[in-house]
C-alpha cells in the first residue's frame, strides 16, 4: 500500500491539482497536504523530475503571486486587499 506522499505524487503526476482536490482524492486533511508538498518538492527533484507550483491569483484584480515560495494559499491580495484568492496548483513533470 503506497504512503500518503506516494499517493499525492501519483495524483499530481497525472494532472495539476490544488490542495482541496488532493485532500479529497488522497483522503487527508487540506492542511496536511501543504506539509507533504514541501517534502515532495525536495524528493522529486532528486529523482530527475520537476515539481511545479502554479501560483495563486487574486480573483478580484488578477494579481498573480509569482514570487511566493510558500505552498499555502495567501490570505489576501497585497494590491487590492481582497480575500478572494484562488488556490495554487501543483504538478510534477518529467
Amino acid at each position: 500500500m503506497p504512503t500518503v506522499r506516494q499517493r499525492i505524487i501519483d495524483l499530481i503526476q497525472a494532472r495539476a491539482m490544488d490542495a482541496r482536490e488532493i485532500s479529497t482524492a488522497a483522503g487527508v486533511g487540506e492542511k496536511e497536504v501543504y506539509v507533504h508538498m514541501e517534502h515532495i518538492a525536495r524528493s522529486v527533484s532528486g529523482k530527475g523530475k520537476t515539481f511545479r507550483l502554479n501560483p495563486a491569483a487574486c480573483l478580484a484584480c488578477g494579481y498573480v503571486f509569482r514570487d511566493r515560495r510558500r505552498m499555502t494559499r495567501p490570505s489576501r491580495c497585497p494590491r487590492c486587499k481582497a480575500q478572494r484568492v484562488s488556490l495554487p496548483t501543483y504538478s510534477i513533470t518529467g
